[in-house]
C-alpha cells in the first residue's frame, strides 16, 4: 500500500497519517527512505543492512486511540516523520481537515467492508483465489466513489435544488454520479 501511495504521487513527500500500528512506520521508511552512507561525523557506515532515512519534506504522524472498559478515553497524536512546523504546514493545506485524524481511513474501511461480503469479519463468503478478491476490491472501491451519492457531500445549486455527488464529483474526478453500466463498462487505463 505504501509503495502504491508512492507511486502515485510520484514520490513527492506527503503528510502521511494512520493508527499507531508499527509496521507502517518500517513500511514508510523502507520506501519513502534514503540510504545513509555515512555517520554524523562522516565515516562510512559500516553496516549489513544500510540504514534508510525519511527525506526531509515527509510528515508521518500517528494517531493512538487510548481505551478503558472498551471506550476510548484519550487520543493522542504522535509525530514519527518531519517536524511540528512542517505538520502545521501540511494541515494548513488540508482540503479535509485541519487535525491529524484517521477518520476517512476508518470510514473508507467500514464501507468497503459493508459493500465487499468478502470483507466483513467471521464470513462464509470469503475469496478463495487472490486476483478474484482484488478485482472485488477495485469493483468495489470504484462503484462506491463513482456510483453512489453521499448524502454528506450534497451541495444546493443557484437554484437552491440539492444536487447528489459521489465521492468522485467531490475531488472533481466525475462530473456526475456514474451508472452501474457507466462504472463497468468505462474504458480503464492501466499505467505500467
Amino acid at each position: 500500500m505504501v509503495a502504491d501511495v508512492h507511486r502515485r504521487t510520484e514520490g513527492r513527500p506527503v503528510l502521511i497519517t494512520s493508527d499507531a500500528y508499527p509496521v507502517y512506520e518500517a513500511a514508510i521508511r523502507q520506501v519513502y527512505g534514503e540510504e545513509v552512507a555515512t555517520t554524523p561525523t562522516g565515516r562510512p557506515v559500516r553496516r549489513m543492512v544500510p540504514e534508510r532515512v525519511p527525506p526531509p519534506g515527509l510528515v508521518y504522524a500517528t494517531v493512538e486511540k487510548r481505551r478503558r472498559r472498551g471506550r476510548v478515553v484519550e487520543i493522542l497524536v504522535h509525530l514519527i516523520f518531519g517536524t511540528m512546523a512542517a505538520l502545521a504546514r501540511a494541515l494548513g493545506l488540508a482540503r479535509a481537515g485541519r487535525r491529524v485524524n484517521v477518520s476517512f481511513l476508518e470510514r473508507y474501511h467500514a464501507t468497503d467492508r459493508h459493500k465487499n461480503a468478502r470483507k466483513v469479519r467471521k464470513t462464509y463468503t470469503f475469496s478463495k483465489d487472490w486476483r478474484v478478491h482484488e478485482s472485488m476490491t477495485y469493483f468495489t472501491m470504484y462503484s462506491y466513489n463513482f456510483c453512489w451519492p453521499v448524502r454528506t457531500l450534497e451541495r444546493r445549486d443557484e437554484d437552491g435544488r440539492v444536487r447528489k455527488r459521489s465521492p468522485a464529483m467531490a475531488a472533481g474526478l466525475a462530473d456526475h454520479v456514474w451508472t452501474m453500466r457507466e462504472g463497468i463498462t468505462m474504458p480503464a487505463v492501466q499505467f505500467a
